[in-house]
């Protein structure tokens, strides 16, 4: 889901970041349909360039961009494709401390 309409949860708290991406070093896994575990949020970060963000749940697009952060919902199917250039890493963030 892409957060356009919820805000993210009070509680939450972030516990793993994965390394920084670039369109060269996306994980093939990312680029096609996935979704994170049960209890577990994500919260992508442009640091540069462009990516598109598709919620195949909702079957929405959305086009990031350093400061856009969509809501990722435990286990909604989402996917990734770069538009270009573009470098960016993935936050994982849970209720309470892990």
């Amino acid at each position: 889901m892409d957060g356009k309409d919820q805000a993210w949860p009070d509680d939450l708290c972030a516990y793993r970041r994965t390394p920084d991406f670039t369109e060269r070093t996306i994980p093939a896994g990312l680029l096609r349909g996935h979704s994170t575990k049960q209890g577990v949020w994500a919260k992508l970060h442009v640091l540069e360039g462009r990516l598109l963000f598709r919620d195949l749940v909702g079957r929405t697009e959305r086009v990031l961009e350093p400061g856009i952060h969509p809501l990722i919902h435990p286990q909604a199917l989402h996917e990734v494709a770069p538009q270009g250039f573009v470098r960016f890493f993935v936050e994982f963030h849970a209720r309470g401390p892990r």
